[in-house]
């Protein structure tokens, strides 16, 4: 065979290797995400947003505030969070750690302070991440498909639905005049953030950053769902 037919007969076998692995990937979506190229464009939005506003601003929050006065504010939001901690878990039927959650609550609010000390932890009674969402898997209801919501990440259609429901949850909701009650709701959103700042040089580490966030939300989220016997 000459050099000519040589030549020719290797660029035909990468143009062929190459068909067949962009075949591949093609038909290799996950059925999980039907959604995937609008929740990419979404996921990329975000990280728009959070490059230009959100970290620079939570890494000014990091500089300025010194860590125990971010912990305290973290602890009051968390504490704030027992309010759906002890629903959900009354919901699910988990009637032993709704009455701890209603035990730190009820710790936390007096010898803690209004929750700015986590005294029940302290003391070693375990905190729960209950909501709306988890209840409802445990009721045997489905996941769904993953989606990407705006500004607020990773989910899925139960869990949407759960979110919705837990905004009810939140004593920080029903704080008047709106003005104040936005201006916690910032505050959250920035001391949320500052707590993945150092989180977040994984996740831009990663191959493909958005199927890296979407893998192990459902990992986290949806492998655990069924219902209790």
């Amino acid at each position: 065979m000459s050099c000519s037919d040589q030549r020719i007969t290797h660029r035909l076998g990468c143009a062929l290797f190459s068909a067949a692995l962009l075949g591949g990937c093609a038909t290799a979506k996950d059925p999980r995400d039907p959604f995937e190229p609008v929740n990419r464009a979404i996921y990329q939005f975000n990280e728009g947003v959070d490059r230009a506003v959100l970290e620079p601003t939570a890494k000014l929050y990091r500089f300025v505030l010194p860590g125990f006065v971010r912990n305290s504010v973290g602890n009051v939001f968390s504490n704030a969070g027992e309010f759906r901690n002890i629903l959900n878990n009354t919901l699910q039927g988990n009637f032993v750690s709704a009455y701890s959650d209603f035990g730190r609550l009820a710790i936390n609010s007096t010898l803690g302070l209004l929750g700015l000390f986590d005294i029940a932890s302290d003391a070693g009674i375990e905190k729960h991440r209950e909501d709306l969402g988890q209840t409802l898997g445990k009721w045997g209801i489905g996941d769904g498909p993953f989606i990407m919501l705006p500004l607020f990440g990773p989910s899925n259609v139960r869990d949407t639905v759960g979110w919705v429901g837990d905004m009810y949850t939140d004593p920080f909701g029903y704080v008047d005049p709106s003005r104040a009650r936005n201006q916690i709701r910032g505050v959250r959103t920035v001391q949320r953030r500052s707590e993945l700042l150092d989180a977040k040089g994984v996740i831009d580490s990663a191959l493909d950053p958005y199927q890296f966030v979407r893998d192990g939300y459902i990992q986290r989220r949806c492998t655990v769902r069924t219902p209790r016997i």
